[in-house]
């Protein structure tokens, strides 16, 4: 009987467990029937793009920037070092090569965990769930979500292999301070590639996935090293490594510590016009698809500018003296004695070190807190702690001290100028740096100084007193053959203004814009020897506010002035009647031929004075133009981009100056287009452009504008990149380039003949009261255009032009950027020829006068004789008729 209710009551709960076991394989089969077909397509993961920040390099491929807000550096499988793939095993799915994308041992061990602790102390979630997780479903612990977890885990499984698997979950997982993925948080922790990392690094990185925050080397150095350490065990428990290796990785210290990217060149500006060109282009995806942006920025002309502007700036505010410290701050415990320097206190070291804490490193000016004073010299503290002594010597261009009205008096001694408690800039100078020592002192440029780089102070460096200029400076160079932008400073630090000076401050140009005003003279008749009247003018009409009574620099008048000497002393009563004589919507129409916008040309006459507001880029450009033998080309900054997955986005086809080309691409768009293009050279005929008023010039050719188009568009025989159109005839360049050359050889550039060197030319620029300083120039290789002034305009000062403020910066850094470039000088085209004239009256005579000298014509605008001369020139016997040009200088 007992055995039958036995028997009985093993039937019914048997067939009530197969009952439940029914049920519950219902039951999910039922959930799998209805969560499937609202789970994503994991074949998606076949062609993932993660999120990856865009990094813009040099010319060069060193990094200038890096935007947004995941650090990612993607990863190859077969770029994982070996050893982490063993970590992140042995921490997170010791079984992860066994199991389809479920471990049910480890599942079953979170679960018992779960039930008898009350809380989960292993991971259940193998490394292809925690991928269906990262890419596909949220954090949120609820049973559905783990249910789809496993689900998708399977998926993945079935659709990746192993190592795909792992290769996205190593890409994508958060590692911390901003750091995805396994090779961000290498360079984040330690500065390097994963492939740099010794075993106890790459297990502590292994170590990360769990808790980002919680086993943090940085915030939480001793809960990592236990996590770390943990994973070096469970290695030599796996196998994965020997008892030596362990013992040596568990001895290692924590060496993790917070590294930026690894910005080797110094060039925010330039950066940021990059970065705002890509953003308007493409949009803020840019921040996430990974685009790697190489730049055409030249990092050894980079650093020479950043080098030239920081003296240049320094230079000029020290002429107009010191105008006090940049913070003040009582000193408790100040030393009385008057002869000798006291060590700081412990107090005033602390309330020095939080004043120095709010500043950082400009260039090469460092902060300093002046500690204790004696009569010639001062005991200063810097950030590091170190204390360094300044003396009254190296002082001395601060003895004219500036007060808060501007009024300016004479220190005689150090206390004159600081005293305790004065936050101040210091610069450190190398002693063979000294003009006692090295000749060319001049320019030995000091390296520029970051927070990364600050060396503690050296016995061996003398000490210097500076200061923060308040004037602003912007340097542009490009490479004139394709506008390629080689270096930008857009001002004293990115860190005190982002307002980049270079490309958004259009400031009046001056004298800078004659060059071209003269261009237009020379291509509409006028010629070097031409005679224009350097005389008042007085300028009174109907409408205009006031009488105009425009004048030159000094306020003194030359008279009768030839063209080349007006334009390289620069006379503003000559260009403003050589625009006179050309008219002002012939020049009008030929700036915007040579790439100026018309609507910033005023329609005027004031447009011979350069009020044009322009940028210190657009200059640059427009002075290419010159440097190219007159080509027209765009600056720019991007040279390429390529997505982090190799995919080419962008490549960059500038057009090309090519001189030399432009027979044989004439002579192919004659053949494919049947258009006849006339080259410079040969371009000799008197035709007038269409202008409705009247012009007082017998003006000459007119530039090639029908047929540009033809020349610019047809495939040139010499290389497949698109060719620069001509903008400016070949004759006319070479003319104006020679008058630009005598600016540096007799006129208001003659401080460049430091550089010794004649292939440079170039012009001054200074605005009214001195609120603008320019300078232009170039050689054949380089393009370079340097602006200062104050943000909100002001004068800088008496006797500062563009020739003692701009230009010393502008020669600073050529020097550095043409060094080892071999001169090269421009041919003279075939109808350029070199005949003597009368330097007075500008016509032709005979080569035996007393003071004539030679000028170069294009051969259809050669100057008659002077009728006073003999016919016949007894020194070469040519009848005085034109020869081909000779060198002249």
């Amino acid at each position: 009987m007992l055995d039958r209710i036995i028997h009985r009551l093993l039937v019914s709960l048997f067939a009530l467990g197969l009952g439940g076991a029914a049920l519950l394989c219902m039951l999910i089969g039922g959930i799998i029937l209805f969560l499937t077909p609202q789970l994503p397509d994991v074949k998606t993961l076949k062609d993932v793009r993660l999120q990856t920040p865009l990094r813009i390099y040099s010319h060069e491929g060193e990094l200038l920037g890096e935007f947004g807000d995941k650090r990612r550096h993607p990863i190859a499988y077969q770029d994982i070092p070996p050893a982490f793939i063993h970590a992140i095993l042995a921490a997170e799915d010791a079984n992860f090569f066994e199991h389809n994308g479920v471990d049910l041992k480890g599942l079953g061990r979170a679960f018992k965990e779960l039930a008898t602790t009350g809380r989960k102390q292993s991971g259940g979630s193998t490394i292809t769930m925690q991928v269906a997780r990262n890419f596909f479903l949220t954090n949120h612990r609820t049973f559905i979500r783990k249910f789809n977890e496993i689900l998708l885990a399977l998926q993945i499984e079935h659709a990746l292999t192993k190592e795909e698997i792992l290769n996205l979950y190593v890409n994508k997982i958060y590692l911390g301070h901003r750091a995805y993925g396994i090779e961000a948080a290498a360079r984040v922790y330690y500065g390097k590639s994963i492939h740099e990392l010794d075993l106890a690094q790459l297990a502590m990185i292994a170590g990360l996935p769990k808790a980002p925050s919680r086993y943090n080397p940085i915030s939480n150095a001793e809960r990592a090293a236990i996590r770390r350490n943990w994973i070096l065990s469970r290695l030599y428990e796996l196998g994965f490594i020997d008892k030596s290796s362990l013992e040596t990785a568990l001895q290692a210290p924590i060496s993790a510590q917070y590294h930026e990217p690894a910005q080797t060149v110094f060039a925010p500006y330039m950066t940021e016009w990059v970065r705002q060109t890509l953003v308007a282009k493409y949009g803020t995806a840019v921040y996430e698809d990974g685009y790697l942006v190489t730049t055409t920025l030249d990092q050894k002309l980079q650093r020479y500018a950043q080098n030239s502007v920081y003296g240049g700036l320094q230079e000029y505010d020290q002429r107009h003296g010191y105008r006090g410290a940049e913070q003040q701050q009582t000193l408790p415990d100040t030393d009385t004695s008057p002869d000798t320097l006291t060590e700081p206190s412990d107090t005033n070291r602390q309330l020095a070190q939080k004043m120095l804490s709010q500043k950082f490193v400009i260039g090469p000016m460092i902060p300093a807190v002046v500690m204790d004073i004696t009569a010639d010299r001062a005991l200063l503290l810097l950030n590091s702690n170190r204390t360094v002594e300044l003396t009254w010597d190296n002082m001395a261009w601060a003895r004219n001290v500036v007060a808060a009205d501007g009024t300016q008096t004479r220190a005689t001694l150090v206390k004159d100028i600081i005293k305790p408690g004065d936050l101040i800039r210091i610069v450190f100078k190398d002693p063979q740096q000294d003009p006692k020592n090295q000749a060319d002192a001049k320019h030995s440029q000091a390296t520029v100084v970051t927070p990364a780089n600050i060396a503690p102070a050296s016995t061996e460096k003398i000490v210097t007193l500076s200061q923060l200029p308040d004037a602003q400076v912007a340097l542009v160079a490009i490479d004139p053959m394709d506008g390629a932008v080689r270096a930008m400073v857009g001002g004293l630090d990115f860190r005190l203004s982002k307002f980049n000076r270079a490309t958004q401050a259009g400031r009046q140009v001056g004298s800078g814009l004659k060059p071209f005003i003269y261009a237009a003279a020379l291509q509409y008749g006028l010629t070097p020897a031409t005679i224009i009247n350097d005389a008042p003018l007085v300028f009174s009409e109907p409408g205009m506010d006031s009488v105009w009574r425009p004048g030159n620099a000094e306020g003194k008048f030359n008279g009768p002035t030839r063209l080349r000497q007006a334009l390289y002393q620069s006379r503003n009563l000559v260009s403003i009647r050589v625009l006179q004589r050309i008219g002002i919507k012939r020049a009008r129409n030929y700036l915007e031929r040579l790439g100026f916008d018309r609507n910033k040309l005023p329609n005027n006459l004031s447009l011979a004075l350069g009020t044009p507001s322009l940028t210190p880029l657009e200059i640059a450009q427009e002075y290419a133009v010159l440097a190219n033998q007159g080509f027209l080309v765009k600056a720019y900054g991007i040279e390429k981009i390529v997505r982090y997955d190799g995919v080419i986005v962008e490549a960059n086809s500038a057009p090309r100056a090519c001189p030399g080309c432009e027979a044989s691409v004439a002579a192919t768009a004659a053949a494919t287009t049947g258009t006849t293009v006339i080259t410079a050279a040969a371009s000799t005929t008197d035709n007038d452009i269409a202008d409705t008023e009247t012009d007082e010039a017998d003006v000459g050719e007119d530039p090639v504008t029908s047929t540009d188009a033809a020349v610019a568009s047809a495939p040139s025989p010499v290389s497949q990149t698109l060719m620069a159109p001509r903008v400016m005839e070949a004759d006319t360049h070479y003319l104006l380039h020679t008058m630009l050359q005598d600016v540096i050889t007799k006129g208001t550039g003659r401080r460049a003949l430091e550089l010794k060197r004649r292939d440079i030319a170039g012009k001054t620029g200074t605005t009214n009261d001195q609120k603008d300083a320019w300078f232009s120039g170039y050689n054949r290789h380089l393009t370079a255009t340097v602006w200062m002034g104050f943000d909100q305009p002001e004068s800088l000062g008496a006797n500062e032009y563009g020739g003692t403020a701009a230009l010393p910066i502008w020669i600073d850094f050529m020097h550095e950027a043409l060094a080892g470039v071999p001169e090269t000088q421009f041919d003279p085209p075939a109808n350029i020829v070199n005949v003597k004239i009368d330097p007075e009256t500008g016509m032709r005579v005979r080569g035996t006068q007393p003071g004539a000298i030679f000028e170069v014509f294009k051969n259809n605008r050669v100057p008659g004789f002077q009728e006073s001369r003999p016919a016949t020139d007894p020194a070469n016997g040519n009848n005085g008729s034109p020869t081909p040009l000779q060198n002249i200088f």
